[in-house]
């Protein structure tokens, strides 16, 4: 199953020819880089699989290990509606055994956040049952995307949530299962809806958060020209939810369409000196906001990928460190993803 993609934002396809022109040395290759976010997917003319991760974990950074984040990817065609997201994770335990097999090669997929519906209530249960005895090791989470924008009522890429979802009686029930489960909550918002997160948090403390893509900044549509006063409100919010101890949040992202990123119509892709340029406002306001021990860096490829390849990503971020501590690098590229997903131990391999 394919995402249910809607609007004129979709995820362009990566062209690999126009990938190739842009070509770094690896920073600082001997670091251990843990991605926590990226997808497997099969969408029309851009087909995302193990084979294709791979070839991008080993393009010169030191991955040691992954974590795929739902994308409505190899669901049950049969069966009860609320347990067909659980062929996913069925499908990604066995990809992720069988890059396992390879004991030199990064852990693939060795974190799993799934798809559920936390609206159901006592069902909700048996859905999380049942992703758990898929991957009993590597279910670690449950995204179920509130993102939702009153100026774009038909969505702008995936179909809008119902309103103020995360106020929802039954939503924050089934937020409060997930913190009894031990399972942490990826949040697929918008930034005009962090507000309303924060009162969520606040609502259930017990519950891990983990905010995707810098909160999403939209940047199409009415939000076109009107920069400055979005990352400023952007900026007030990020400050308000950081106060909730149990909220992290992902640094990426932002290549996505509809956070205004364009590098794809330009001649040549962009440098990782001009990511790190563009991105760095937002990066010291997370870390100066979060502290440094609740940020980490994602990839959330492929959906990236149509803008700069994985190596110039990660190029970027090393950039955006460059003047961290080494225990503060650690933090941002690999331990508090291995921390907040609770990975199991992972022996880097040979630099």
């Amino acid at each position: 199953m394919a995402l249910d993609v809607t609007g004129s934002y979709r995820y362009p396809n990566p062209d690999a020819a126009w990938l190739a022109q842009r070509v770094e040395d690896i920073l600082e290759p001997d670091l251990p880089i843990i991605d926590p976010h990226h997808h497997i997917w099969k969408q029309p003319g851009n087909i995302y699989g193990v084979d294709d991760l791979k070839a991008d974990v080993s393009s010169g950074h030191r991955v040691i290990a992954t974590v795929f984040v739902q994308a409505h990817h190899g669901y049950r065609t049969s069966g009860p509606e609320a347990l067909r997201c659980v062929g996913e994770t069925e499908a990604i335990e066995g990809l992720a055994n069988t890059a396992r097999s390879d004991a030199r090669g990064p852990r693939l997929c060795e974190g799993i956040v799934g798809f559920a519906d936390l609206t159901l209530g006592d069902q909700l249960r048996q859905v999380l049952d049942a992703h758990r005895a898929a991957a009993p090791a590597r279910f670690k989470g449950v995204r179920h995307s509130v993102a939702r924008d009153p100026h774009f009522p038909e969505g702008i890429v995936l179909r809008p949530a119902p309103p103020h979802l995360l106020a929802d009686p039954d939503f924050r029930t089934g937020m409060a299962t997930l913190a009894e489960y031990g399972l942490s909550f990826d949040a697929m918002l918008y930034h005009c809806q962090l507000q309303e997160l924060a009162a969520a948090a606040q609502a259930v403390p017990g519950l891990s958060i983990v905010v995707d893509h810098f909160g999403c900044i939209i940047g199409v549509g009415p939000y076109v020209g009107q920069e400055g006063e979005t990352f400023n409100t952007w900026r007030r919010d990020i400050r308000l939810l950081a106060q909730s101890p149990n909220v992290s949040i992902k640094l990426g992202g932002m290549g996505m369409i509809i956070c205004g990123a364009r590098f794809h119509e330009r001649a040549l892709p962009p440098s990782s000196q001009e990511l790190a340029q563009a991105w760095r406002p937002y990066v010291e306001t997370c870390i100066e906001a979060f502290g440094v021990e609740r940020c980490m860096f994602e990839s959330n490829f492929p959906v990236d990928k149509a803008m700069y390849s994985y190596a110039v990503l990660w190029n970027a971020f090393k950039r955006l460190t460059s003047g961290a501590s080494p225990s503060e690098k650690a933090c941002l590229l690999h331990a508090n993803a291995a921390r907040i997903y609770k990975l199991d131990p992972i022996p880097s391999p040979p630099a």
